[in-house]
Parts: structure tokens; sequence; C-alpha cells
């Protein structure tokens, strides 16, 4: 993230030279490393119980092969734990969350090489005893699934021309699952009370029409989504990757051990971000040199749907269908950790009235309810996010999520000083009643 600059994430810079004249918005972000008790103050007057964050690897171990861990690195989420705890708030980490080190992709070709499933048990291990007693709840990978459709962020890829993308793609992915299975295993050793989960980008894909070929395209989309929760959760890959790996040209290196490590490390629990739906077929014309805005949400448009200011679709019903898919697949607890709508916001005399949002997460948590109401197990609920921060999809300020203004401009100027928007009094009064007030006139459940 830190050689990304703002605007376009399209190409990484070949060199990874960080360049005087432009503004790495990652940098400097809202500043939460200095900010962060005066943060958790106005996360505990919203009302949260639960605060995902991420730890970077980069400040545990910078370049990801240093025998000892970094002290302050460690001190700085010692302090940021303590001050969620003395405030009432479960701290949910996430292990490693598009930040590991920059040294590990130009030494050894990021996750495509096997190496990094030791250095990752061993930063996951340096957490686990540090925090053991006080962090109940963890993470492997942000969005694992994406390894496999935005490599450069999962997974620290970048491909010679003439690779063979899709082979190098599932195969870093393959060593991610082993990595995070040997992780679920080793944190039950250091503390049996420690739940671990898995998470993946949650997107539904719709059949075009009702013709059967569309359909069963529809399940096949699908299937490059439950794959790695299927490996996950059910500790093997399914019956239909042989042929979903034959079809790509893919064949996946098992090492001795690695079916035994899957299946002894199946995750407690499965969580998911969740923005938008997909139509099939993804790719209709079979470009090549898809931009990652369409490898992410497809080319074609849902024609039932509205999209958000950076063309997102905006589909409710679609976080109910997840939620039925996952939990009638699998039966364990499922957690959302990322939902939420990116917008502009407009600061006029210290105040932002963003009616679009509380309508946006409204229509969402209404969809929750009637899912739970479905049966589906229900876990928990994070929105992305609570605050403002770089948009890790443009680099951008102005693309906002929180309920919380950060006063920063996409060049980074501002004040910094932080505004609560109206979203922010209309979400506590949802988390205080527990979904009971702020979610009336739902009758746009089904």
């Amino acid at each position: 993230m830190d050689i990304l600059p703002h605007g376009s994430r399209e190409a990484v810079p070949k060199d990874h030279k960080i360049l005087p004249d432009v503004f790495y918005p990652s940098h400097g972000g809202i500043d939460f490393y200095h900010t962060y008790k005066e943060d958790i103050r106005l996360f505990k007057e919203m009302g949260m119980k639960c605060f995902r964050m991420s730890i970077a690897w980069t400040r545990i171990y910078p370049t990801g092969v240093e025998e000892e861990p970094n002290e302050k690195g460690l001190q700085f989420y010692d302090n940021v734990i303590d001050e969620l705890l003395k405030n009432g708030i479960e701290p949910l980490i996430t292990i490693s969350h598009d930040e590991f080190p920059l040294h590990l992709v130009e030494a050894y070709g990021g996750w495509r090489n096997r190496i990094l499933i030791d250095l990752y048990v061993k930063y996951a291990k340096t957490l686990f005893e540090r925090y053991k007693g006080k962090v109940k709840y963890w993470i492997t990978f942000n969005e694992i699934n994406f390894c496999s459709v935005i490599p450069w962020y999962a997974a620290g890829l970048e491909f010679e021309e003439g690779e063979h993308k899709e082979q190098i793609m599932f195969q870093a992915a393959h060593h991610q699952m082993v990595a995070s299975a040997l992780t679920v295993k080793l944190a039950r050793s250091i503390d049996p009370e420690m739940k671990i989960g898995c998470m993946i980008n949650a997107i539904p894909s719709y059949a075009n029409t009702c013709k059967p070929e569309d359909v069963m395209e529809s399940i096949e989309a699908n299937h490059e989504i439950f794959l790695y929760t299927d490996v996950c959760v059910r500790g093997a890959y399914p019956s239909y990757a042989n042929r979903f790996f034959e079809e790509k040209g893919v064949k996946i290196v098992m090492e001795d051990g690695d079916a035994e490590i899957l299946a002894q490390g199946c995750v407690d629990f499965c969580s998911f971000s969740y923005y938008y739906s997909r139509v099939t077929p993804l790719n209709p014309e079979k470009v090549s040199d898809l931009t990652e805005d369409e490898r992410m949400l497809g080319v074609l448009r849902n024609p039932y749907l509205k999209a958000s200011d950076w063309g997102w679709v905006i589909d409710p019903v679609g976080l109910r269908i997840i939620l039925n898919q996952l939990y009638e697949r699998y039966q364990i607890p499922l957690m959302i950790v990322e939902n939420g709508l990116g917008a502009h916001d407009e600061l006029v005399d210290g105040k932002i009235h963003d009616d679009y949002r509380i309508e946006y997460f409204k229509n969402h948590l209404i969809q929750v309810r009637e899912a739970i109401k479905d049966g589906v197990d229900v876990m928990g609920y994070t929105s992305w996010g609570c605050i403002d921060i770089t948009a890790a999809s443009t680099g951008q300020m102005s693309k906002r999520y929180g309920f919380i203004y950060v006063d920063i401009n996409d060049d980074g100027s501002g004040s910094k000083k932080r505004y609560k928007k109206d979203s922010f009094a209309w979400y506590k009064r949802v988390m205080e009643s527990n979904g009971e007030e702020g979610l009336e006139n739902d009758s746009q459940s089904i």
C-alpha cells in the first residue's frame, strides 16, 4: 500500500520507488497512530461493542524475515487494544490486510513463494502470544478470494510477460489457505478461547436470464467465491475444484502434508465483506485486460438496482441472499465485517447531512434481520468504516464511508478534525436498541 499513489490504483510502479512529487495517501492516512484515543472515545460514544482493526505486518516484522519482532510496533498495538478494552469495545483483528512487507515481494515474489507460509505463521505466533487473554477474535486474511481478482493487493503478485497468471494466482491462494490453516491450529494451542475466522469478499452472482445455461454460468461464477470458504471452513478442496482448475489450465502443487494441514485447520467462523452483487457472464466478451473495477464488479450491470457515486450497485437483498447461501452451506457462525457506502459528503457549518448513508445501512440491516429470521447464525456486524479513511480502491479521502467525518482532502490537506455525521446519531440509536429502533418502515424486506 505504501507505494500506491493517490488516484488510479491500476498500475504498481515496476521499480517500487517512492517519487518525490507524488502524493501517497497511506503515508499519513487519518493519523490514527496519534489520534486513536480520541477516535476510540467517539466509537464508545456511538455505542460500538466491537472494533475491527488490522495489524500491519510491516510494523511487527518490517521486512518479514527478521528473527525478532519490532517492539515499538507491538507497543503501539498494546496501547490501542488496551484503550479499546478500557472503553468496553471488543477488538476483532485481521492479521494480514493488504499490507505485508514489500521485501517479500521483491525477494520472493509475494505469495507465489511457499516460503511466505512460515514467515506468516511466525508473525501470527508473535501476535497470539502477545495478546493471549486480550484478543479473542481473529481473521487470518482479508478478502482471501481476491488473490485471484486483484492479486497485487491480496497477494503481492506481479507478472512477467507470458506467465500463466491464473496458475500463479491460485497457487498463491493455496499457500495462503495452508498458512491460514496452520494459524488456526497454532492459535488453539496457544489459547483455546481464541476464535479464528476466514474472510472473503462475498459477491453473489445472478444469472442474466432464466435460460438454464445462464443459471449454470452464475453457479460457476459463485464457485470462485465458495472455493475459498470450502477449503477454509470444510478443510478440503470441493468436488468442483478439479474441473474448475482444469478449465483454467491450473494445476495446484500440493506438498506432502498439505491435505492434513487443511483438514486440521478449519475455521471457527466465516466472515465476509459485502458491498454489491454481480450479473453473469462477468466478462461476456472474454476481454483479457479488464480494468480493476471490471474484474471486481463484472462487466454487465443489473437494471433493477441503483449504484453508488463510484458505480457499485446497491443491493440490500443480496446481503440476505449471501447470508443464506453461506449458512446453508456451512452451518457455522457468520460475521459481516465490511458493509458500507462510499459517497461524497459535504461539510457545511460543522454538519454532514448524510441521509443517503442512513438509508443504505437501514436497508441492509433490515435484510440482516430478515436473514436472522431465516435461521442464519449472524454473530456480528462491523460496518466499513466507522470513521472516514483513505479508500483502498481509489486512494481518495473523498470516497467517504464513515459515521465520523475526518477533515482531510484528496491531496492530504485539511485540519484532520473529526465531525459526527447525522448517521452517527442514527447508528448509535440502532446499536443501543439492537435494531429495535432506527429500522422502521421495513417495506423493502421480503
